[in-house]
């Protein structure tokens, strides 16, 4: 009887991951030998694998290739793309690397198309967790989950972007909205995940990350070729050129300023947020994107003011949400 009703079990789970929408995944890597066996790994013990997983390997000087390589024999839905070598690391590189394992994917049936970075691990449910939110709102434009580091971070509790916002690292598009938002912008400077989202929910798609599964990011944000200093000034940057309200600016300065590394991090947030407006940096968004982030951003602010007015600790996860 518990034989039975175990294989009755079992089939009605295999029934319901059939029913999720099939999809593809496309990872960007260069220079990821230190941790993207940790990847390989996760996607191996999937309970639902993608119908292909196309890594490019984007000009790697390491043995990223290698360590790839030898997951192909047993893995046949991966596939390794080379391409040329290039000087340096780039988020342009990112967007074109994406766009070549775009054309490898494009004629596959998929219903969602995700972006996996070669630097995080995640339990093998994941994506049939994320699927299974897919399958449940034909309104869901772009999902993911929080992520955690080293040193206790965790992005629903030490970020302010909010449960609308999907952290680039691990990001999955209906394939509708993908093709509406015309994939990732190829900005030399970054924010291509910040864009793509943003630009989903300005068109109208819901976005979404959830706090019932994490993924573990095991390099630090923002750190790829520079020091944590360095990777605050150069956030501050980009957070002009993505078009930050100064309001939302100096709230972020003065949390950063008591946050790791405190106040040499918040002081290089700013300035790096000074040095782009006094260039007048080039901004690589539309007036109209522009004004809807500000306008997110500043019903942000009025949420946590709200919050501390009623000496309540705001929630940064479901800041600003309707």
């Amino acid at each position: 009887m518990a034989a039975t009703m175990a294989s009755a079990g079992s089939a009605a789970a295999s029934a319901a991951r059939r029913a999720l929408p099939p999809y593809v995944l496309i990872t960007p890597a260069r220079n990821e030998a230190a941790f993207i066996e940790k990847t390989l790994g996760s996607m191996a013990a999937q309970t639902v694998r993608p119908l292909k997983w196309v890594i490019v390997d984007d000009g790697s000087t390491d043995d990223t290739a290698a360590i790839v390589s030898r997951y192909l024999p047993a893995n046949p839905w991966i596939e390794l793309l080379p391409r040329p070598r290039r000087a340096e690391r780039t988020f342009a590189g990112k967007a074109h690397s994406l766009a070549a394992g775009y054309e490898r994917v494009r004629y596959l049936p998929f219903e969602v198309i995700g972006n996996l970075d070669a630097d995080i691990s995640f339990e093998p449910d994941h994506f049939e967790f994320l699927l299974e939110r897919f399958a449940a709102n034909p309104k869901l434009g772009v999902a993911g989950t929080i992520f955690r580091q080293d040193g206790g971070y965790s992005s629903d509790r030490d970020s302010f972007e909010g449960s609308r916002y999907v952290a680039g690292q691990c990001q999955l598009f209906r394939r509708a909205c993908w093709e509406q938002i015309g994939g990732y912008v190829p900005n030399p400077a970054g924010g291509l995940d910040w864009i793509a989202v943003t630009t989903a929910r300005m068109r109208g798609w819901e976005t979404r990350s959830y706090r019932e599964r994490a993924f573990f990011h095991h390099r630090r944000l923002g750190t790829a070729e520079r020091g944590p200093v360095a990777a605050m000034f150069s956030y501050g940057q980009k957070d002009y050129y993505l078009g930050g309200h100064p309001l939302w600016q100096a709230f972020r300065v003065a949390y950063r300023a008591v946050r790791p590394p405190y106040v040499v991090g918040g002081l290089a947030l700013g300035l790096g947020y000074g040095w782009a407006a006094l260039r007048r940096l080039p901004r690589p968004v539309s007036r109209e994107l522009m004004r809807f982030h500000r306008r997110e951003q500043l019903a942000k602010l009025r949420a946590i003011c709200a919050a501390l007015a009623r000496g309540r600790k705001p929630d940064a996860f479901t800041l600003g949400e309707r």
